[in-house]
C-alpha cells in the first residue's frame, strides 16, 4: 500500500513539474513574439510583422492545452493546499501569458500600419525600444520567479512596473508635444501610442504573474495592494 501511494505521489509530482515546464515554454514563446515585434517595428519589416500576427494562434493553443491539463489534474488528483495553489497559479499565469501574446500581435499590427505609409518624417523608436527592454525584462524575471518560486524577485518585478508606467507617461507627453507642434505627426503618433500602451499592458501582466508567485508561496493574495504591503508580506 505504501509503495503504491509513493508511486502515485511521484507520478503527481511529475505531472505538476511537466505543467510548470509547459508554462515556461509558453512564456518563452510570447517573450520571443514581443522581441520580434519591436525588432520588426525598428527594421520596418512588414513580412516579420505578418508572421508575428499569424503565429498568435500558437499561444492561444498553448493556453487551451495547459488549461485542459489543469482541469484533468484537478478531477483526477483532487489536489489540496499548496498543490491546488500551484494549479491555480498556473491557470492564472497562462491567461496573462496569452494576453501578452495578444499585445505582441497588436504591436506587430501597429508596426505594419506605421511602415505601410510613406511619411516625410519617420517616427523615432528610441523610447519605445527602452520601454520594450524594461517590459521584456519584467516578463523574463517573472517567469524565472515562477520557475524558482522566488518571492523576493517577484517583489522586484512589481517595483519595476512603476518604471514602465513612468516610461509610458513620458512617451505620452512627448507624443502630445509632437502632435501640437506638427499636425502631420498625429497619425503616426497615435499608432506609436498604441504600441506604448501595449508595452505598458505587458508590464502589468508580468507584474500579475509575480503576484501569483507570492500567492503560491505565502498563501496571501497581494493583488491590488501597495508595494510596501507586498514587501512586508514577503518578509513575514
Amino acid at each position: 500500500m505504501t509503495n503504491e501511494h509513493t508511486h502515485t505521489s511521484k507520478q503527481f509530482d511529475a505531472e505538476l513539474e511537466a505543467l510548470r515546464a509547459r508554462v515556461l515554454q509558453m512564456g518563452g514563446f510570447v517573450e520571443q513574439q514581443i522581441t520580434l515585434a519591436v525588432e520588426a517595428l525598428s527594421l520596418s519589416d512588414l513580412e516579420m510583422c505578418s508572421n508575428i500576427v499569424a503565429n498568435d494562434h500558437k499561444d492561444n493553443a498553448m493556453e487551451v492545452g495547459i488549461d485542459e491539463d489543469c482541469s484533468t489534474i484537478i478531477a483526477r488528483r483532487q489536489p489540496a493546499a499548496s498543490d491546488l495553489r500551484l494549479i491555480m497559479m498556473v491557470v492564472k499565469t497562462i491567461t496573462d501569458l496569452e494576453r501578452i501574446g495578444d499585445e505582441a500581435a497588436k504591436i506587430a499590427r501597429m508596426a505594419k500600419l506605421i511602415n505601410s505609409v510613406d511619411r516625410v518624417q519617420q517616427p523615432r523608436y528610441v523610447e519605445i525600444r527602452r520601454m520594450a527592454g524594461l517590459a521584456i525584462e519584467m516578463l523574463r524575471k517573472s517567469l524565472d520567479c515562477f520557475a524558482r518560486l522566488d518571492v523576493t524577485g517577484s517583489a522586484e518585478v512589481v517595483r519595476t512596473d512603476q518604471h514602465v508606467d513612468d516610461e509610458f507617461r513620458a512617451i505620452l507627453r512627448q507624443l502630445i508635444t509632437f502632435m501640437m507642434e506638427d499636425p502631420r505627426t498625429i497619425s503616426a503618433s497615435i499608432e506609436i501610442l498604441f504600441i506604448a500602451k501595449a508595452l505598458e499592458r505587458i508590464g502589468d501582466h508580468a507584474k500579475n504573474i509575480s503576484e501569483y508567485v507570492i500567492y503560491m508561496v505565502k498563501g496571501k493574495d497581494v493583488r491590488h495592494v501597495s508595494l510596501e504591503e507586498i514587501e512586508r508580506e514577503i518578509m513575514a
